[in-house]
């Protein structure tokens, strides 16, 4: 079991209480480096920085997540149906997914970067 973390009063809004940061603030929203993007509560591999792409929206943004790594839920908080996205080990709120992606699989992860920590790629 990995060693419980701590988390900053914003990123304990985010991921438990299923808050959203403003758009353009996180640190990884304009990030370009080669690794993994990990759950920021449990430490749980979520996606693969080749995955990431930037659609404009103000998150990181990303077409696929690592198998068996997220779960989904219904979200109607928004007035609409939105499918939120959760980490499958914690079950900590990420963001949201969407099915509007500019590439191949046409989907379009937008998570918090306060909900992830980032593992950058060793030799």
């Amino acid at each position: 079991m990995p060693p419980k973390r701590v988390l900053s009063p914003e990123q304990y809004r985010i991921l438990r209480h299923k808050g959203t940061e403003p758009a353009f603030s996180g640190k990884y929203y304009i990030f370009n480096q080669l690794g993994i993007y990990v759950c920021a509560a449990c430490g749980n591999p979520l996606f693969n920085s080749k995955q990431k792409f930037d659609c404009g929206c103000g998150w990181p943004s990303f077409d696929d997540a690592l198998p068996g790594s997220v779960r989904f839920y219904p979200d109607y908080t928004c007035g609409t149906e939105q499918m939120e996205v959760s980490c499958a080990n914690c079950h900590s709120h990420l963001g949201h997914v969407f099915d509007d992606g500019p590439t191949q699989t046409r989907t379009r992860y937008c998570i918090n970067s306060l909900a992830l920590d980032f593992h950058p790629q060793t030799r």
